[in-house]
């Protein structure tokens, strides 16, 4: 659907995707698969057109929450593998099958719910057995005393009817930090990891049983950690081009986040600005109110703390974020009149800092974009989709 108002947007660059799958392949090397993540409608830039996007390209693997997200590739025309990271209720597993979705399995216990459904359905279903060597999340606990319980109930859902075992993954808690206790904790995670995988796979061996695709590097590895790869990897952050290695590794923002000047007013010395007057005017000032608030995305606790990026600078942002306005200091920037644009965030605006700012991680901001703000696609400069998820 589009909007014919020109209010606040998202840019999406997927000549800046492709730019980052590139050279996130080129620094993984050969033979190491490439699993794009696009959970959370690909961390708020469009989970269908990043997709088809990555299907193009070649991408090996796409990795989803949910089966409400997979289906939504589906029946969006996405026919390569797609892999659910979260829980799938035993009543969609004929669904799993019909749509051929891998589905993560992270206990025993789901494991035989999932064997016992499929073979209720005639069918086969493909499974990632997932480990636990330290999130404390998901996964199979194989840790200290949990080792040999945890394996053994690897290769049992290994041997179950109805599933195939294609995969085995685990998931680093702490490798985009630093420091050397986090590394410590990361290189601990991957050896885990690879002690559970030789360990099963020596139970299984006279079933010449071996994992096809194991996989633990998430965005912290994936920048820091080469000896994790294995078989394939699961870059999140990095492949929109944002944190603190995209940079070092050449990657580009993917959103650029942009509204307009709807209003100017000029108010003297000693105006407060927006609710509770935490700003006033020290001077005669030029406000420009821009239509993006809370209710589009703008952290709150931002208020009278980040800039905006005009034609002619950066502009304070003054007083509190409104649920759907927000002023900027234009009093030094007489050029920048009613109808011109700003950029919230993206290749002239840093979205790491912003983060900072609001004491968060990018990924948020990005995910907050709220579904009022429609996301062009743009493609060698020219925009080839527009989406606007508000029913109409």
């Amino acid at each position: 659907m589009e909007s014919t108002l020109k209010r606040t947007w998202a840019e999406i660059d997927l000549d800046a995707l492709e730019n980052n799958y590139r050279k996130l392949r080129g620094h993984v090397g050969d033979g190491v698969k490439f699993l794009g993540v696009v959970k959370a409608d690909a961390y708020g830039h469009g989970s269908v057109m990043v997709s088809r996007k990555l299907q193009e390209l070649g991408a090996d693997y796409l990795a989803v929450s949910s089966i409400d997200e997979a289906m939504e590739l589906r029946l969006n025309h996405i026919t390569m593998p797609i892999l659910i990271l979260g829980h799938t209720p035993r009543e969609q597993v004929e669904r799993l099958i019909a749509y051929d979705i891998t589905q993560a399995v992270t206990c025993e216990a789901k494991a035989v719910e999932y064997s016992e459904e499929a073979r209720k359905a005639g069918g086969t279903l493909k499974i990632h057995i997932k480990v636990d060597t330290g999130m404390s999340r998901l996964g199979y606990l194989c840790e200290g005393e949990h080792f040999d319980t945890g394996v053994e109930g690897i290769c049992h859902a290994c041997s179950m009817e109805g599933l195939e075992v294609e995969g085995i993954f685990t998931h680093f808690a702490v490798s985009d930090e630093p420091g050397e206790e986090c590394r410590a904790y990361t290189e601990h995670q991957f050896e885990l990891f690879c002690k559970v995988i030789d360990e099963a796979e020596e139970r299984m061996k006279d079933n010449n049983f071996h994992f096809a695709i194991r996989h633990c590097a998430n965005t912290g590895a994936v920048a820091r950690y080469p000896q994790t790869y294995l078989d394939m990897v699961r870059p999140g952050l990095l492949l929109y081009g944002y944190g603190e290695f995209a940079e070092e590794l050449g990657l580009l923002p993917v959103m650029t986040l942009k509204s307009t000047i709807s209003t100017i007013k000029i108010y003297p010395a000693g105006t407060k600005i927006s609710y509770g007057g935490i700003f006033e005017t020290s001077k005669t000032t030029r406000v420009g109110v821009i239509p993006y608030g809370y209710a589009d995305g703008f952290f709150r606790c931002l208020s009278n703390k980040c800039r905006i990026m005009t034609k002619q600078g950066l502009a304070d942002q003054l007083g509190k974020i409104c649920m759907d306005m927000s002023m900027i200091d234009l009093t030094d920037k007489p050029a920048v009149d009613v109808g011109s644009e700003v950029e919230i965030f993206g290749k002239n605006n840093s979205l790491n800092e912003l983060a900072a700012l609001a004491g968060t991680i990018p990924y948020e901001l990005t995910c907050a974009v709220s579904k009022r703000v429609p996301r062009s696609y743009y493609c060698h400069g020219e925009m080839v989709e527009k989406e606007l998820m508000l029913r109409m």
